[in-house]
């Protein structure tokens, strides 16, 4: 299999699963914290800290899988770009 052919059809598909993945792990994130916040009578700043450390981690994750499937997007429009410049029936079909 090409890396073209991997990217289309294994790494950005697989991206973008997880992707939607991570959405479902951020709300469950916002609904236990929000759920701990009105639980908490006495330390509010503790669970505050923990509401923190959370959703920094949570959006940390969502990031680094954005910036994931970015690439292999890119990489794939850069070979796309490539094979299109090098095909000879491509450049007299455009030209």
């Amino acid at each position: 299999m090409s890396e073209l052919e991997r990217l289309r059809l294994g790494a950005i598909p697989e991206g973008r699963r997880l992707l939607r993945e991570q959405h479902g792990n951020l709300l469950r994130v916002a609904e236990y914290c929000q759920g701990n916040y009105l639980q908490v009578r006495a330390d509010k700043r503790k669970a505050l800290e923990e509401t923190m450390a959370l959703s920094t981690q949570s959006l940390a994750s969502v990031a680094y899988q954005v910036s994931s499937v970015a690439s292999a997007f890119l990489r794939l429009l850069d070979l796309g770009f490539f094979l299109v410049s090098h095909c000879p029936t491509c450049k007299s079909q455009t030209a």
